[in-house]
């Protein structure tokens, strides 16, 4: 049997509660001696710690950079190795698209060019998401398909938008058609196989006659695709895990992925604050959630180190609303890196919080890259946390005679 057949089978059902709250990039790098959560006053976190355990997670594997899908997956206790599940999916599935097996579907981003076509600002300004839909009704009208190939753009928060593309043998093996960085020239998309070329030829008419139209749309003059992806097998955490599992998420890639995995995903407010009450709301009926807050790893992003301090300062001050529900086992860490240094993501391993009446508590006074990676639980895969949670919840029976 493999690991993941022996971890299904020893799973079982029980009425215990497993919260994990993931706060979005949360590794950081020193500036002046100090990372974010250095930096940050948390009087709340401070009061778990000493009586929690601590380490440091990898989210994929030593030296790699995880995206946040992959990232998460591994939370979620799957390979993301073994399950490959592009961002262009997610994010549909994020904002309630129904896709086909044969839907191809993209990120976007609107963006800001120059006259020469080099990218100013791959976040067009953080447009308003009101001048999103704006902008993504006049593009669905004025491109209606190419090549016989329907394509369909539906908005979503500040610069973000999916793109599904519609017809008969499309592939999803493209690069991004986007370089990621501010400075460079935009780019269309290549096929990585002689099946994908008609595809990568389609999306780049596409992305033309997009710029085209939206030359008058200045910040918003351009799109930038990434994350081409077509809708994978992939098996629930309730067969995984036996598991009722919930997802309290704001932002939509991070509500698609938890679809993807078979979560409820809880409608709920834009705030911290009334995440913090859907849990609270909700809490009887499920036995697992997931509660995503995302500020840290945004203002790690734009390279705003006090921004990012102040994410996990607003953070800290709505745990005590959590703490309060008394689950029975509490996972506080993040998905990824982002340090505002680097303003990307990194591959720097991320500190994890682990409190259940069954730990025996490492005595750290502090939640942060350096007072957990001296944690008894000390350096491991994040594909790991989800078995952790379960032990402690006493949701495995023992393995052999």
């Amino acid at each position: 049997m493999t690991k993941e057949e022996v971890l299904q089978s020893l799973v079982v059902q029980t009425e215990s509660k497993l919260v994990m709250v993931v706060m979005d990039g949360i590794g950081g790098l020193p500036v002046r001696g100090k990372t974010e959560l250095e930096a940050a006053r948390t009087p709340n976190l401070d009061r778990l710690t000493p009586k929690a355990v601590g380490g440091l997670i990898d989210p994929i594997s030593y030296g790699i950079t995880p995206g946040s899908g992959p990232s998460h997956l591994a939370l979620f206790g799957y390979d993301p190795f073994r399950y490959e599940i592009g961002r262009g999916v997610m994010e549909a599935l994020g904002i309630d698209v129904v896709l086909t097996k044969d839907d191809l579907a993209a990120r976007g981003n609107f963006a800001t060019i120059d006259e020469k076509g080099i990218i100013v600002d791959r976040r067009a300004g953080r447009i308003p998401t009101e001048k999103n839909r704006e902008v993504c009704a006049f593009l669905g009208n004025e491109i209606k398909e190419v090549e016989g190939v329907r394509i369909s753009i539906y908005p979503g928060k500040e610069h973000r938008f999916v793109l599904v593309f519609r017809g008969e043998g499309l592939r999803d093996d493209l690069t991004d058609a986007d370089p990621q960085k501010d400075g460079l020239k935009a780019k269309g998309t290549e096929g990585l196989s002689q099946e994908a070329r008609r595809t990568a030829e389609i999306v780049n008419l596409y992305l033309k006659r997009a710029t085209e139209a939206l030359r008058s749309f200045h910040p918003a003059n351009t799109i930038l695709l990434r994350g081409f992806s077509k809708i994978p097998h992939i098996p629930t955490m309730s067969e995984k895990f036996k598991l009722r599992p919930a997802a309290i998420a704001t932002y939509p890639m991070y509500r698609g992925l938890a679809r993807l995995v078979g979560m409820e995903v809880l409608k709920t407010g834009e705030t911290l604050h009334e995440e913090a009450e859907t849990l609270k709301k909700d809490f009887d009926r499920y036995d697992f959630f997931y509660i995503h807050f995302k500020k840290p790893d945004m203002a790690g992003e734009d390279g705003n180190f006090r921004m990012k301090v102040k994410a996990v300062e607003e953070i800290d001050r709505v745990l005590p609303s959590i703490f309060k529900l008394k689950p029975d086992v509490l996972v506080i860490t993040g998905d990824h890196s982002t340090p505002a240094v680097l303003k990307s993501h990194s591959w720097h391993p991320n500190p994890i919080l682990l409190f259940s009446k069954y730990v025996r508590p490492d005595g750290l006074r502090r939640f942060t890259e350096r007072h957990c990676q001296r944690g008894q639980l000390s350096r491991f895969p994040a594909t790991e946390v989800i078995p952790l949670m379960l032990a402690n919840g006493l949701k495995m029976k023992k393995f052999g005679a």
